[in-house]
């Protein structure tokens, strides 16, 4: 696997960005640990594992105040954005799994307890922790029946998940599966993503110069788009919006040519978050926010909110993140593995849309209505509160 990533990494500057990373892994390891310290492994994919993680995350750092903590991460989108994290000492890319690694990582870490977020299933090293008899714990897992470990081929990866002491999932289809490979230690905790959002509400979410752009006026937010779904927008904005309502958009992307381009096609002025300190935003329709890290507080000001990814195939982003703001959303059809979707949209709370018609529809409908916007806003966020509490079991049964 070393020698592919290496050559894909000619190619591709984010696989590029890990190749070299994971180069100065073991000699952080080494430069901020002693043999003597005390230390918990937390493990995430990428971004979006880590923020289902941190409210566990946060919780075990008080409670093992004398341990290190070392946070790995296998995607330069989670390391690059989170290589600060408050939360651990050490935060590296997790070196590449062969049983090498495992053993020269294990021996510098010796984690007295290690945790797993969602997937991301390292055979070699989960065989090494459970031949050193480490205590280990995946949380917030979810599986499918056509995964791997439920196959006849998929004994490799099969047999590493034995090497949990314990698995938390987020519902019970998930405990089910497990139960059918005769894996038995499996807790429905649910999914700690629904505390992690919630934690947003006791934050600080004020951010001045979105005030000072959306002053008293309906403000429309898209979190995390793609072009599929900036091109609903700029349709939208350029043919049926009024002048009294207000666009935020957070791509996806944020390459110079991109957000140059999707500016360029939307005929009401158009602010970046780059060029704020020199432009009155007061004057803007359409904010487009090009940088990374405010889109969770950005959604504290959305009357309406609007979640990319599911217009095309690329996976749709977290519509937990402005449900717990108690917003209607607008997300696009092709949501069948994201179960929170379904559940908010039976829940009426959100809408999915197929098409430019129905978008348009739907968000008039949405901007005219307040009535269906306060109503379909007040379902996600009972829809919140209803499933909070997945740390609070993960904790008992740490301190069992």
């Amino acid at each position: 696997m070393q020698f592919l990533l290496k050559g894909i990494a000619l190619f591709n500057s984010k696989i590029n960005k890990g190749v070299k990373g994971r180069v100065e892994s073991f000699k952080l390891l080494n430069a901020n640990l002693k043999p003597q310290d005390k230390t918990l492994w937390f493990h995430c994919a990428s971004l979006g594992e880590y923020e289902q993680g941190l409210p566990v995350f946060k919780a075990l750092r008080d409670q093992y105040s004398n341990h290190k903590i070392v946070l790995t991460f296998f995607s330069p989108s989670g390391y690059e954005i989170r290589k600060e994290s408050p939360i651990a000492d050490v935060v590296i890319y997790l070196p590449i799994d062969t049983k090498k690694n495992a053993k020269e990582f294990l021996n510098t870490v010796n984690p007295e307890l290690t945790v797993f977020v969602k997937y991301d299933i390292w055979p070699n090293y989960l065989n090494e922790l459970k031949a050193r008899q480490l205590k280990a714990i995946l949380i917030s897992a979810a599986f499918r029946k056509n995964q791997s470990y439920f196959k006849f081929y998929g004994s490799q990866l099969r047999n590493a998940l034995f090497a949990f002491d314990h698995i938390f999932t987020q519902n019970e289809a998930s405990k089910a599966l497990l139960e059918s490979i005769d894996y038995s230690y499996v807790t429905v905790s649910g999914d700690t993503r629904f505390d992690r959002v919630s934690d947003q509400l006791s934050q600080n979410n004020t951010l001045d110069f979105i005030e000072t752009f959306k002053q008293d006026k309906l403000c429309v937010v898209a979190g995390s788009t793609w072009p599929e779904d900036d091109a609903l927008f700029i349709n939208f904005i350029n043919s049926e919006v009024s002048k009294d309502v207000k666009f935020i958009i957070a791509p996806h992307n944020i390459k110079d040519n991109q957000i140059k381009n999707f500016k360029g096609n939307i005929n009401s002025e158009t602010i970046l978050f780059s060029e704020k300190d020199t432009r009155d935003c007061s004057k803007a329709q359409v904010f487009i926010i090009d940088t990374i890290g405010l889109l969770s507080k950005i959604y504290n000001y959305a009357d309406v909110a609007y979640v990319g990814g599911a217009m095309g195939h690329t996976g749709l982003h977290n519509t937990l993140e402005p449900a717990v703001f108690g917003v209607p959303i607008i997300i696009g059809n092709n949501h069948s593995k994201f179960p929170e979707a379904k559940a908010m949209i039976d829940n009426y709370g959100m809408f999915s849309i197929k098409n430019q018609v129905e978008f348009n529809s739907i968000l008039k409908e949405l901007i005219t209505n307040k009535y269906k916007r306060i109503t379909y806003g007040k379902h996600n966020l009972d829809y919140i509160k209803k499933n909070k509490g997945a740390v609070n079991h993960i904790l008992d049964y740490l301190q069992l």
